[in-house]
């Protein structure tokens, strides 16, 4: 089975013991490499069904994002067209209802996108958490906020609201590991015949067989339809939680985020989102499309 592309077979099966959501389980036998790139606004796109797989399903699997690199013509071929990158930006966003604020690329380019990329790896030396929450932050001053994400005090800005040890990133930053880090991701998307970006890889970590590869953007039906394929059954998913639990635990999020993981409508998620705010749980962040919300607690 494979969407898009073929199965495939990879010796480069890595156990993961970090655990992505809000369920533990000892034993997951779901390895997901995800290869993304911070600046793809597919990848960013992604978001919302990864939450809701997360919550829904993480006590099957485990995941790995995989810094790809700029694999595709959007991210290799028209960094020197700015408006076309704004708007492959401005049509993702609508298409997918996550903001991508596109006059990125008039107003504040991206320099050098793969000190980007590098700055992740940086992160991931304080641990797999900590990168995960660092490409978050990245994610969101570069689509929401259009920060260049490859001027260092931007990146030290984003470590700042990850909680990172600042000094140690720093350092990392100019790091070999780090660049080794990097070269590793690029060589395993290569190894593993990713030439798209978004792309998931599913593994069964007890049998050895093919993965199953998806490359680009599905509906969320056609990953849980990847999932139960794997596992020979259709799993019951756990319940969702309370939405200011949800909040909390993400910190910052979106309309659309929200809307998927609770299969709400758009209106019906502006209104639960007004009582958390009204209650002063939330502040509303306004942006180009819709609105992101920052849980305060």
């Amino acid at each position: 089975m494979s969407w898009n592309q073929t199965g495939l077979r990879s010796s480069n099966r890595t156990q993961i013991s970090e655990n992505y959501n809000f369920l533990d389980l000892l034993q997951k036998p779901i390895e997901m490499y995800v290869f993304i790139d911070p600046l793809c606004p597919e990848c960013w796109s992604l978001e919302p069904y990864l939450k809701k797989l997360s919550i829904e399903y993480g006590r099957f699997f485990t995941l790995r994002p995989i810094i790809s690199g700029h694999l595709n013509s959007l991210n290799k071929d028209q960094f020197d067209q700015p408006r076309r990158m704004r708007d492959i930006w401005e049509k993702t966003s609508k298409r997918t209802g996550m903001c991508c604020d596109g006059d990125l690329w008039i107003e504040n380019p991206v320099s050098y996108p793969w000190i980007a990329s590098l700055a992740i790896k940086a992160a991931e030396l304080q641990g797999k958490k900590a990168g995960r929450i660092f490409l978050r932050k990245l994610q969101e001053n570069v689509f929401l906020k259009k920060k260049d994400i490859s001027d260092e005090l931007v990146l030290i800005q984003c470590a700042k609201e990850a909680r990172l040890d600042v000094s140690e990133f720093r350092d990392d930053l100019h790091s070999q590991s780090a660049k080794k880090a990097f070269q590793c991701d690029v060589t395993l998307t290569r190894e593993m015949d990713v030439d798209y970006i978004p792309t998931i890889v599913f593994f069964n970590q007890l049998v050895e067989e093919e993965g199953i590869k998806i490359s680009g953007l599905y509906p969320y039906d056609i990953y849980v339809r990847v999932l139960s394929e794997i596992l020979q059954k259709s799993p019951i998913p756990s319940e969702k939680p309370p939405l200011e639990d949800f909040m909390s635990f993400y910190g910052t999020v979106g309309d659309k985020e929200i809307s998927v993981v609770y299969d709400w409508s758009e209106a019906k998620t502006e209104r639960e989102m007004k009582k958390l705010q009204l209650r002063q749980k939330v502040d509303r962040i306004p942006v180009k499309y819709g609105s992101f919300w920052k849980y305060t607690g």
